[in-house]
């Protein structure tokens, strides 16, 4: 089972939403998708995928969790995609079969050696890729209780929000790619109360629900009361808001 399945990932999908209809307004200024073959990489419930098709592009979305393939099937403009459940670096794709590949907050947990790899051989050359990501925040309420009460991870080979660093985008691209293009912006995390941000973690956000699965009781009771924490922080009497650091990251297929 993957760890996608875990939680209520559409309640992460909702949130993020405004980010994806960015990120295929940003391709589709770079390269028209009116009649385009697009893929959406790591689609999850298929918000990138669907303002894909809204754009009037021919899209297939791809993931490695049918539960979610099945969620973005049933949404409206659901029927226009071609679903596919498979690893966004082996997709069994045809080469060079795409005008572009998409992805919203997905293809940034995959290896990714691999997943450029897989990339640069879908896409035809001239082909656009555009994908969106978390850029490093000091103070991220998501994370800072996990530091908090665990202590810093082991060192990994790569992290997700590595690909909000310029450097490694160009270093990881360059092979492959030019006319490579980074955007920075903000999102607005918002719930209507404190309770609610820490239902998020502890009932909804996947990999928070992962974590808090895999930990003894003590230490999903300490978890809480630093998410508690972290939370009240930005709490007004309308509710919890803050911010959390992306991009918009495009680059030409050479």
């Amino acid at each position: 089972m993957s760890i996608w399945s875990a939680g209520r990932y559409e309640a992460v999908a909702q949130r993020i939403a405004p980010i994806s209809v960015r990120l295929i307004e940003t391709v589709d200024r770079l390269r028209p998708l009116d009649g385009a073959v697009v893929a959406d990489l790591a689609c999850g419930t298929g918000n990138a995928a669907l303002a894909a098709v809204a754009a009037g592009a021919q899209v297939t979305g791809v993931d490695l969790t049918p539960e979610l393939l099945a969620i973005a099937a049933d949404k409206a403009g659901g029927e226009a995609v071609q679903w596919v459940a498979a690893d966004a670096a082996a997709t069994g794709l045809p080469d060079a079969g795409f005008d572009a590949v998409v992805s919203n907050m997905g293809i940034i947990f995959v290896e990714p050696v691999s997943q450029v790899a897989e990339i640069a051989r879908l896409l035809r050359p001239g082909g656009f890729l555009g994908f969106s990501t978390w850029v490093r925040d000091t103070d991220n309420p998501f994370y800072n209780p996990i530091i908090d009460v665990l202590g810093p991870p082991p060192a990994a080979q790569y992290s997700p929000d590595q690909w909000g660093e310029a450097d490694i985008v160009t270093t990881r691209l360059t092979d492959d790619f030019d006319e490579i293009f980074i955007e920075n912006g903000k999102h607005a995390w918002q719930f209507g109360s404190v309770q609610d941000a820490v239902v998020f973690v502890t009932d909804e956000s996947p990999m928070h629900v992962d974590l808090f699965t895999r930990s003894d009781e003590e230490t999903r009771v300490r978890l809480t009361e630093a998410f508690t924490a972290a939370f009240e922080r930005y709490a007004t009497a309308d509710g919890v808001t803050f911010d959390a650091s992306y991009a918009v990251v495009a680059a030409r297929r050479r």
